[in-house]
């Protein structure tokens, strides 16, 4: 088995701040015998406004977000799901969401760019987001084999959107890392339900590290990070405030689970023209 841990943090405009507070919850999430770490998303910068991102967006391998990375994966031994960072995008007025993984040398081994843009309007308070205004979106689903099992990413949005993780699950997945950065208000009302919703019906374990508090820009997110296995049981979770939640990863119960509950090879698909 293996110890897996979600990271949660409420991150602010400043860079240097955040990782100040990053590399300190990870040396917490160290202490817990972690040696694959998520980071939540947005975890470097949460800008006064969209925009703010931009004018940090790195070149992918070349940056302090990214070298900040691996060196704390190579520093302590660890994996690292980066969270979401800013790279360039094709259009020089947007940056691509992507999250980054770093194995225990500290290089970089995958990459996934968000594929789903938050572009809604919140009827209870009248907030309106819109990622694609400074995100371009990705396109390609991402499974990657480490020492605990074959790791899918998906990222915040992305948890409402089942067929995504049907994709990772046909690439062969058994454990989901989701950076997020869920309101206050879609948090309360769907977050708990999706995060165990991705794990059930895939029959995967889901490591759900999100942002929790109050921002400077004024928003709220609504935290609860968790760590699902893949009967929907709620491993570890934190409720609120910056913290460390840690579990441990099981091949034999994944395997088990789904040899007995086979419903994944149960799937069938009835589309008859009308």
């Amino acid at each position: 088995m293996s110890r897996v841990a979600a990271i949660q943090m409420a991150s602010g405009p400043n860079v240097g701040a955040n990782l100040i507070e990053v590399k300190r919850l990870i040396a917490i999430a160290i202490d817990s015998g972690a040696e694959l770490i998520v980071l939540p998303e947005n975890f470097a910068i949460m800008g006064l406004t969209e925009e703010d991102k931009v004018g940090l967006r790195e070149e992918e391998g070349d940056g302090p977000i990214q070298t900040f990375l691996a060196q704390q994966a190579k520093d302590n031994g660890v994996w690292i799901v980066g969270g979401t960072i800013p790279l360039v995008s094709a259009d020089d007025n947007k940056v691509r969401a992507a999250c980054l993984l770093f194995d225990a040398e500290g290089k970089q081994v995958a990459r996934y760019d968000k594929i789903h843009l938050f572009d809604v309007l919140l009827e209870e308070n009248k907030e309106s987001y819109i990622e694609s205004e400074t995100i371009e979106a990705g396109d390609r689903c991402v499974v990657v084999d480490t020492p605990f099992g074959r790791l899918g990413m998906a990222i915040c949005y992305d948890l409402r959107f089942p067929e995504l993780f049907r994709a990772l699950l046909d690439q062969g997945v058994e454990m989901i890392a989701v950076p997020s950065a869920f309101t206050a208000i879609t948090g309360r009302a769907h977050w708990e339900t999706l995060v165990r919703a991705r794990a059930i019906e895939n029959l995967s374990y889901v490591i759900a590290a999100a942002q929790g508090g109050y921002h400077v820009n004024g928003r709220e997110t609504y935290g609860d990070s968790m760590i699902v296995d893949p009967w929907g049981s709620v491993l570890d979770r934190l409720p609120n405030g910056s913290g460390v939640i840690s579990a441990e990863i099981d091949p034999q119960r994944l395997a088990q689970t789904r040899q007995n509950f086979p419903s994944i090879s149960h799937r069938k698909i009835f589309c008859e023209a009308t």
